[in-house]
């Protein structure tokens, strides 16, 4: 996995956790952590793919 994309998984993880503990607070501040979360895990399955694309136009294709 490459790193950025570890990298929002962390943030996604923590983003969830947040949004968790501020609703359950009763606090409508959650609603910022759900939109991260969903932003950072956009952009890890983005530099996922992104990898998995390089690492198949790297290889050479026979036939």
């Amino acid at each position: 996995m490459p790193r950025l994309a570890l990298y929002a998984l962390v943030v996604c993880v923590l983003a969830v956790a947040a949004a968790v503990v501020s609703f359950t607070q009763g606090s409508w501040l959650g609603i910022v952590w759900v939109l991260l979360a969903g932003v950072s895990s956009n952009m890890c399955w983005y530099y996922v793919r992104r990898a998995r694309a390089e690492r198949q136009a790297a290889t050479p294709v026979t036939g």
